[in-house]
């Protein structure tokens, strides 16, 4: 193809319209790429797929997130299974006292479990859901508490799996130079609306400030009165590839050792953010040099035998097996989209009509709605990013504005959507309904976002 055209719109609406209807943005990001094969020559669609692919997985950038993702699951897998995860949230229950502190407490410690959102989830409502229930306060709350401090914390620490992940997309993208993914993700968080209004609406609604409304009003006068806590989700029953991470990860918090020592949690977290500072914020250097001193560590403590450990860590690398092949799939993706022209047809098409000033707002809109709607905040991010990101530079808009207004988008899927990985460990974690979890926490999450919404046209 040698010039931008209208049909080269086809494969993303493809993609998009399965996602929402499938709920497998891999099966649709695949399917999308082969339909823009088919368009650009249908007799050679399974040769130039097999090009597309082996050229994605030769690049550097794949290579590098597949280890830091895999790595990342595998030191979580760690953290959880010894039980210095556990061990952390049970030091922090002595601090609370009544029903505001432990539900202040539960917030502070959502917000220290920084590293990954699901063992934020896990963690915090595992620890704290005891605590609560001494104090009658719903599970429907817990969760909204934890929810909200989970992908919105790790969106906003660029030290987290979060970070890996986008700060590669941006890199093969050509909005940052390599190796410069992480520094451009830096200069972008100031701008991620969404997540600091979520995480700093939970002290609000916690001390009043922000009253108890709608879904959320009843359950909190439910529980007061002493009404049962509602089942717990059934994890057997969800379908999407991030969810059957979710219950892997569930599934070791059950072997977790109960018995576990809190240093056991707090030294590799500290060697991990010492590393990765000295290695001048270089995450795969900083998760090596960790790995190395956690594992003769735990040895040295006889946790568990080598074997065991190295089971263990291997068990966290496939729980991140979902988010790699979603960023292989996309990649892929990308490389067709970028042989039909659309970033150049969605420029020319949308920089005449499109102003500086509306960008941010319109993006953090639209892809709201498509995260929602699909429960993909990262694969979402990964379709969109080569349209966006063009038209930005095109429109001379604010980057990391517009940055901002992608990962805030995404956090807002994570935690607003239904069925994302993220709202369901909150309500397992919480030992909530997951439907009812939900439903109680939407109207806080759509009154943040509408907030965001207004804070990029006004900083646009």
């Amino acid at each position: 193809m040698t010039e931008p055209s209208v049909i080269s719109l086809i494969p993303p609406i493809v993609v998009l319209t399965l996602a929402v209807v499938l709920r497998r943005p891999i099966l649709a990001l695949v399917l999308g790429a082969l339909v823009g094969l088919a368009l650009l020559d249908f007799t050679t669609i399974l040769s130039n797929f097999a090009e597309a692919s082996l050229k994605v997985m030769a690049d550097e950038t794949i290579g590098w997130l597949i280890l830091v993702c895999g790595s990342f699951g595998a030191l979580i897998a760690l953290l959880v299974r010894t039980g210095g995860a556990l061990a952390f949230g049970r030091s922090a229950l002595k601090l609370a006292k009544g029903a505001k502190s432990s539900l202040l407490m539960t917030y502070l410690l959502g917000v220290v479990i920084f590293i990954d959102d699901y063992l934020n989830a896990l963690t915090v409502g595992e620890t704290m859901r005891r605590v609560t229930d001494k104090f009658k306060i719903s599970r429907e709350m817990l969760a909204y508490v934890v929810d909200s401090t989970a992908a919105p914390i790790c969106v906003l620490v660029p030290l987290s799996t979060w970070a890996v992940f986008f700060g590669g997309l941006l890199v093969d993208n050509g909005v940052a130079a390599e190796g410069q993914g992480i520094s451009v993700y830096i200069d972008a968080i100031p701008y991620m609306l969404y997540a600091w209004v979520a995480v700093f609406m939970v002290p609000l609604v916690i001390i009043g400030v922000i009253p108890l409304f709608g879904p959320m009003k009843k359950a909190e006068l439910a529980a007061k009165a002493g009404k049962p806590a509602l089942e717990q989700v059934d994890l057997s029953e969800v379908q999407t590839p991030d969810e059957y991470a979710a219950k892997a990860i569930e599934q070791e918090f059950e072997n977790a050792d109960s018995s576990g020592k809190l240093y056991n949690f707090l030294v590799p977290i500290v060697l991990l953010v010492g590393f990765t500072v000295y290695f001048d914020i270089d995450v795969w250097k900083g998760l090596l040099a960790t790995l190395a001193v956690t594992i003769p560590f735990y040895m040295a403590q006889r946790l568990m035998p080598l074997a065991d450990m190295l089971e263990q860590m291997i068990d966290g690398f496939k729980c991140m097996l979902p988010a790699i092949g979603t960023v292989i799939a996309a990649f892929i993706f990308k490389d067709v989209c970028d042989k039909l022209l659309l970033p150049q047809y969605v420029m020319d098409t949308l920089s005449p009509y499109m102003t500086a000033q509306l960008l941010p707002a319109m993006v953090f809109l639209s892809m709201a709605i498509l995260a929602f709607a699909t429960g993909s905040s990262w694969g979402i991010f990964a379709v969109t990013i080569p349209i966006v990101m063009p038209l930005a530079v095109a429109v001379d808009a604010n980057i990391p504005l517009v940055i901002g207004a992608l990962l805030s988008a995404s956090s807002f899927g994570s935690q607003a959507c239904f069925y994302s990985d993220s709202t369901v460990l909150a309500a397992q974690g919480s030992d909530c309904n997951l439907v009812s979890h939900a439903v109680t926490q939407l109207p806080y999450a759509l009154l943040a976002a509408a907030i965001a919404f207004i804070g990029f046209l006004l900083l646009a």
